[in-house]
């Protein structure tokens, strides 16, 4: 293991064998990380666990990257990098050069996914596949680059959850799913088709 101050590992966390924790990086109470990791920010609960690079980059609670997932954080004409805004919905310029991946609660990237600079993830969303996805993918979205998308049954989303908690010995409370309810409320417009919340 390489790690370049300034570093924070918090309660619980663990990096893995070889792994190469660059300046500026926060990794999150019980967080398991890997690979390469650089000016990045990982909340609780969430794993990196293998090789892969994660630059400049934020992952909120419960996310997941499966093995070789890598994100640009650098334009190749080094640009500044332009990111999906929620209010206006549209990308808008950053002023930055170096952005990364923002990746919201319980989200998830199969093996070997390929984000490209300044991707707005939500929650809930499960990735995988070949190709770069797109720079904005709504939360509770299922699919990727190469299959499309479709919407992540909210039942389904929620026993999900609960699984991976209950593996850490964490409870999923009903003032989450009701957070969440809204949340897909919300997304009902960004994916093609959502189905009725409580649909099997």
């Amino acid at each position: 293991m390489i790690i370049q101050g300034p570093f924070a590992a918090l309660e619980g966390a663990v990096i893995n064998l070889g792994g190469k924790m660059r300046k500026s990086t926060t990794i999150g109470p019980h967080c398991k990380v890997g690979g390469e990791v650089s000016m990045s920010i990982l909340m609780g609960y969430s794993n990196k666990g293998h090789d892969g690079f994660l630059g400049n980059s934020y992952l909120a609670e419960w996310c997941n990257l499966g093995a070789n997932t890598n994100n640009s954080n650098l334009k190749n004409d080094y640009g500044n990098v332009k990111l999906y805004d929620y209010t206006t919905k549209q990308l808008e310029d950053t002023g930055r050069q170096f952005v990364g991946l923002f990746m919201g609660d319980y989200s998830k990237a199969g093996i070997s996914t390929m984000f490209n600079t300044g991707t707005v993830v939500g929650i809930n969303v499960n990735l995988f596949g070949a190709g770069f996805p797109p720079k904005h993918i709504p939360s509770f979205s299922w699919g990727g680059a190469d299959t499309g998308f479709e919407p992540y049954r909210f039942s389904k989303a929620v026993d999900v959850a609960r699984n991976t908690m209950d593996r850490r010995g964490r409870l999923f409370t009903e003032e989450e799913e009701d957070i969440w309810r809204a949340v897909y409320a919300l997304e009902q417009n960004e994916i093609p088709h959502v189905p009725d919340l409580d649909e099997d």
